[in-house]
């Protein structure tokens, strides 16, 4: 042993450096525990699922939302996202069934209702389900008109979400809805489109005054049925003419006088006049009613009441 004096510092120094060691230890240890733990312990979201690959093997149990506690070294957990997820599909170009180049892009809602069958079944869902996407969004302008691809999308919509959703539901994913964006055409097609409905315009608004000019005739005819039934009817019509021309407070009033007013007036005429006027005047009145010449009527008229 050494000696008292000496021994003492020795011993002192050698139980400090154990304590400084097992310190050490104890730090470590704890550090390796902590970080240990921390491996161990996963925690999902609330839109999220967790598959876990024990040593490789899928465990069919599914972690919901919360801490996940795993085993260390054996367990490897990979999280799954529920949420909807929208995805927009490239333009593609492609020809219509009636030969027009088009160019037609589209947008994919889908979400995964089996993780375990996504994780497992597919590489890469996301990208499946794109590629997927393009090639019905090409095979649907293929079969469709330009005609349907403009008007009728509704319809092309559901066509391709039913070619999307049958191979996605063997991975695990359910497409929700897809829609096509924008179908774009070349210029001289969009300028052969503008002049179609030009002329489709014109054809409907010469359909329209034809229309009209049919109704204005039928309505025309019917008037003049009632004024053949009732002559006092054309004198009024006449009255209220004349009554709407001098609305305008106009300096030069062109009044006509149709000749079926003139037989009008002559057939009120009473008979014993007409025997007492000479019968030369009568029959020239009558040849100028024949002719429809109004002014020799007047003239006529004016020679008879003298």
């Amino acid at each position: 042993m050494c000696p008292q004096a000496v021994g003492d510092g020795n011993c002192g120094a050698l139980s400090n450096g154990a304590e400084m060691i097992i310190l050490d230890v104890l730090l470590v240890a704890l550090a390796v525990g902590i970080v240990g733990v921390a491996a161990c312990v996963r925690v999902v979201r609330q839109f999220e699922r967790g598959v876990v690959y024990r040593f490789g093997r899928v465990l069919p149990h599914i972690r919901q939302p919360g801490l996940v506690l795993l085993v260390p070294i054996a367990d490897r957990l990979q999280k799954v996202n529920m949420q909807i997820i929208t995805m927009p599909v490239p333009a593609q170009d492609g020809i219509t069934r009636d030969n027009v180049t088009v160019r037609v892009d589209a947008v994919v809602y889908f979400s995964v209702v089996d993780p375990v069958r996504a994780g497992v079944e597919v590489q890469d869902y996301m990208s499946a389900v794109g590629q997927v996407a393009q090639t019905s969004l090409r095979s649907i302008i293929g079969k469709s008109e330009l005609d349907d691809l403009l008007s009728n999308r509704e319809r092309l919509n559901q066509g391709m979400e039913l070619m999307i959703d049958s191979p996605a539901l063997d991975w695990g994913v359910h497409i929700e809805r897809v829609e096509i964006k924008d179908v774009a055409l070349p210029e001289t097609m969009k300028r052969s489109m503008s002049r179609q409905a030009e002329a489709e315009r014109e054809r409907r608004a010469r359909v329209i005054i034809a229309d009209g000019e049919l109704q204005a005739s039928e309505k025309l005819a019917q008037a003049a049925e009632v004024m053949a039934e009732h002559p006092a009817a054309l004198q009024l019509r006449l009255l209220q003419t004349v009554v709407e021309v001098a609305a305008e407070k106009n300096s030069t009033l062109v009044l006509p006088f149709p000749v079926e007013l003139l037989r009008f007036l002559e057939r009120s005429t009473p008979p014993e006049k007409a025997k007492t006027s000479g019968s030369p005047v009568s029959e020239s009145t009558d040849g100028v009613t024949e002719n429809g010449a109004a002014a020799l009527a007047i003239s006529a008229q004016g020679r008879h009441h003298g």
